[in-house]
């Protein structure tokens, strides 16, 4: 998975002489909450904030009336209050690198640049959220085993091979170690796939489902459980 398959692709830019009040005006209309600010060429040089123009312009301390505000926001330049030193990243890395480097310093956007830093989309934890969600098959027509498994080579090979000679098409595949629970394969898939017939073909290969999720193409969810976990 790829930034640039999940950016936001050319995203709007200003200049650094754009007002913050044209700033914020951008922002609202396009609800949005941040905007690279680029020069003559398109390249990178800063990036603006709603969070950063409140903690600037003093916009939820200030004593100023409404008027003043608006004639300080006016005046007041991206140049004069942006970000400078930003984290960009690469449209080639991989997404995990982009989550990686937000966590690690704490933000929730990253611009997107080329080589010489133009500015090609735009990045940000709610995209990531959504590429996790895309991944998972979250709310999609299919269904969903949960099965503990033993953490060895050549599980992952049996186990799709169960849904392969069902003619169930496997959409999403994903394995997660806990302490408590031990290794444990979450796969979905679609297809004429009966969750009684699956659940016994998993039983007989040795794998025994903790959880079935079935979610309809109308979006109906229905939960089946091992029956020591009920």
């Amino acid at each position: 998975m790829y930034v640039k398959d999940h950016m936001t692709k050319n995203p709007v830019c200003i200049s650094p002489d754009t007002s913050i009040s044209k700033s914020l005006d951008l922002m609202a209309r396009n609800h949005f909450h941040r905007l690279p600010v680029t020069d003559e060429s398109g390249k990178l040089i800063g990036l603006i904030t709603e969070g950063l123009v409140s903690e600037s312009s003093g916009k939820n301390q200030t004593s100023l009336d409404m008027f003043q505000l608006n004639y300080l926001l006016s005046r007041t330049k991206a140049k004069d209050i942006m970000i400078k030193d930003v984290s960009v990243i690469s449209p080639d890395a991989f997404l995990e690198e982009a989550a990686g480097a937000m966590l690690k310093a704490g933000i929730s956007v990253l611009p997107v640049v080329t080589e010489d830093r133009k500015v090609v989309g735009i990045i940000t934890e709610k995209d990531i959220f959504q590429a996790f969600l895309d991944l998972m098959g979250h709310g999609k027509q299919g269904t969903k085993f949960i099965l503990k498994c033993e953490d060895k080579p050549g599980v992952l090979v049996k186990v799709a091979a169960c849904f392969a000679d069902e003619d169930a098409n496997v959409e999403s595949l994903a394995v997660y170690h806990t302490e408590e629970r031990g290794t444990e394969v979450v796969i979905k898939a679609t297809g004429e796939v009966s969750v009684e017939a699956m659940t016994q073909v998993l039983k007989d290969s040795g794998f025994d489902p903790e959880y079935v999720i079935q979610t309809s193409k109308e979006g109906q969810v229905i939960v089946w459980t091992a029956p020591e976990k009920q």
